[in-house]
């Protein structure tokens, strides 16, 4: 083989490389194109994952609105009944107090 047939030999080799590259670059192109219906149909995901998020923050912002209230009416809850056994334990104590005051007006 002399040096003109190498040349013309790599040349070949080099161009037929070159277009398998360029045909395997294609095809992946071909097989990963993006259609419109396919961007629509990001889009439309995107708009109601958008939408979630905000029924989502909506409904944290009740949920601790309506904790804060649920927790007051607890707190509120608690007072009274502290007022109430306190209410009842005077009572108790009052009533024993008649109760011995009468035994003793009984016994005297």
């Amino acid at each position: 083989m002399n040096r003109t047939e190498f040349i013309a030999a790599t040349a070949i080799i080099l161009f037929a490389a070159f277009a398998m590259g360029w045909f395997a670059s294609w095809l992946v192109n071909r097989a990963t194109r993006v259609t419109k219906a396919e961007i629509g149909e990001l889009d439309r995901m995107a708009q109601a994952l958008h939408e979630a998020e905000e029924t989502r923050d909506e409904a944290i912002v009740y949920l601790q609105q309506r904790e804060a209230e649920i927790s007051n009416q607890l707190s509120q809850t608690e007072a009274e009944l502290r007022a109430a056994m306190e209410g009842l334990r005077d009572a108790r104590r009052e009533a024993e107090e008649y109760r011995t005051w009468i035994e003793r007006q009984n016994a005297g």
